[in-house]
Parts: C-alpha cells; sequence; structure tokens
C-alpha cells in the first residue's frame, strides 16, 4: 500500500485554493482549518511558487522561508507561541530575500501570547514589499481580534474521502481521518498503534461510566484521542453529538474533569 499520495508536495485535494493563492496578493494570509487537512503543506507550496513561480517543483530547503510555531500541539492548547520566538522573525524581514519573495509560516498562531501578538501586529501594520506572512490557525475566530482583522482567510475544508481512497478504502481509517490526509498517512505509517488506539476506544464503550473516565483520560491525552473514539462511536449519533460538545468544551478550557465526567456519562454503545 503506498502511504504517499502523487503529488509532488504530498497535497491531496484542495484544488481550489491551490488555483486561488497565485491570484492574491495580500501580505498576511490566514490557512484556516482542521488539524491534518493539509495547511502546513499548502503554505510551503505557495513559499515555493510566489519565488519560482507556479506550480512550484518540489525541492529541498529554501533560504526565503521561516518556519515558526509551538514546541507542542494537540487538541487542548498544550504548547505556546511566545514573544522570544516571533523576535527573530523582525531582524529575518530586515533583509532582503535572496530570490524574490520572503515567505514567513506562522503554525499554530492562535497559540500566540499576547505579548508575541502584539509584537506581530507591528509588523502586519507594516510588511516590507517582498514580505508575506502565512498564519496556520483553526479559524478567524481563534485569533486575537486585531490579527484577525489584518488577514485574509483560505479556507481548507476536510478533504473529499473519495480522494483519500488512493490510500486506503478502510472504512475505520477513513472515518478516523475525518477529512484530514494527514492524519490517515500517520496512521498507515504506524498500524498497528492506530489498532491498539481504536481499542482503547472501543473499550470505553464496553466499561461502565466511572471506569470510563480514566480511559478517556488516557486518550485524550494525546491529539488523536478524540478522532479514535469518534471513528469507534461513528454508528451513534448521540455519541457524536457528546464528543463534539466534549471538544467544544475543552477548547473553551472548561476544567477537563467536568468535561470527561459528563462524557463519560454521554457514551454508550
Amino acid at each position: 500500500m503506498a502511504l504517499h499520495p502523487a503529488d509532488p508536495w504530498g497535497i491531496i485535494g484542495h484544488e481550489a485554493v491551490l488555483e486561488l493563492l497565485p491570484r492574491l496578493g495580500a501580505s498576511t494570509l490566514l490557512f484556516s482549518g482542521p488539524e491534518g487537512v493539509g495547511r502546513r503543506r499548502v503554505a510551503r507550496w505557495y513559499a515555493w511558487g510566489l519565488n519560482r513561480g507556479f506550480p512550484p517543483p518540489a525541492l529541498g530547503e529554501h533560504p526565503d522561508l521561516l518556519e515558526i510555531g509551538p514546541k507542542e500541539r494537540g487538541l487542548k492548547g498544550q504548547g505556546e507561541i511566545r514573544l522570544e520566538e516571533v523576535e527573530p522573525l523582525f531582524a529575518w524581514f530586515a533583509t532582503h530575500p535572496r530570490e524574490r519573495v520572503k515567505v514567513a509560516i506562522l503554525d499554530s498562531a492562535h497559540l500566540l501570547t499576547e505579548a508575541a501578538a502584539n509584537a506581530l501586529l507591528k509588523l502586519l501594520e507594516e510588511p516590507p514589499s517582498y514580505g508575506r506572512i502565512v498564519l496556520i490557525a483553526p479559524g478567524r475566530a481563534t485569533l486575537l481580534p486585531t490579527l484577525a482583522s489584518r488577514v485574509l482567510e483560505v479556507a481548507f475544508p476536510p478533504v473529499p474521502e473519495e480522494k483519500l481512497y488512493p490510500l486506503t478504502q478502510d472504512p475505520e481509517l477513513l472515518a478516523y481521518a475525518a477529512g484530514a490526509p494527514g492524519r490517515l498517512l500517520r496512521a498507515l505509517a504506524d498500524l498497528p498503534a492506530f489498532r491498539a488506539r481504536m481499542e482503547r476506544a472501543k473499550e470505553v464503550g464496553r466499561r461502565p461510566p466511572l471506569a470510563r473516565v480514566a480511559l478517556l483520560k488516557e486518550l485524550l491525552e494525546e491529539e488523536e484521542g478524540f478522532f479514535a473514539l469518534y471513528a469507534a462511536f461513528r454508528h451513534s449519533p448521540g455519541a457524536l453529538l457528546a464528543l463534539e460538545a466534549a471538544r467544544e468544551a475543552l477548547e473553551r478550557y472548561v476544567s477537563p474533569d467536568l468535561v470527561l465526567a459528563r462524557l463519560a456519562l454521554d457514551l454508550e454503545t
């Protein structure tokens, strides 16, 4: 089974986005959408295209591309981007590009601390003529309002399931991917770990409510835990609604203990 798509950049889907990007002249873009959907790959494609023409060749590192992001990334907000991680952008953008355009990709921009966001705002207000900035975040609403008002949003919807068929037609894997090729590729690269994660997710429905809490806490320690639960309970509309409500509550920083206790009561096979 092939674990990589045929596209040299590894991009699956998003044809409309790829057609749109070369026509945009905005200095700051927000690539919004779910985790694993392909925003980072397209951001690198965009950076190369601005310098080498579209569609760009798939090569190695580019001297005019800088990527910044948190040390950790997860559904519950682990990790953050601090001021000291943003400050190098100013010195980097102060020098002219070696080719045509300097592009900075700021991953997980919704995790910027207030100090980091305020510093970045100065750059967004007066970007150099040869500079472009791509912010990656779940959506405009997850950014501080001062940043959100200065970006042009490019939305990345989940990739249609049929576009993932060249990778797999396994219903459980496709449900777990939920339209995110990156998540599917990670699962295919380590199928034993995926199967073990799915078994733990299915065990949630077989345990009594009190015992579910500990297993849910274990599952949701990792980013992929929610998606394993989505796949395990994909035939139960009520369970899916409960999972989505729990995910939204955790993203709003509601007490995890309260969220997991309610979710344990709501999940039934």
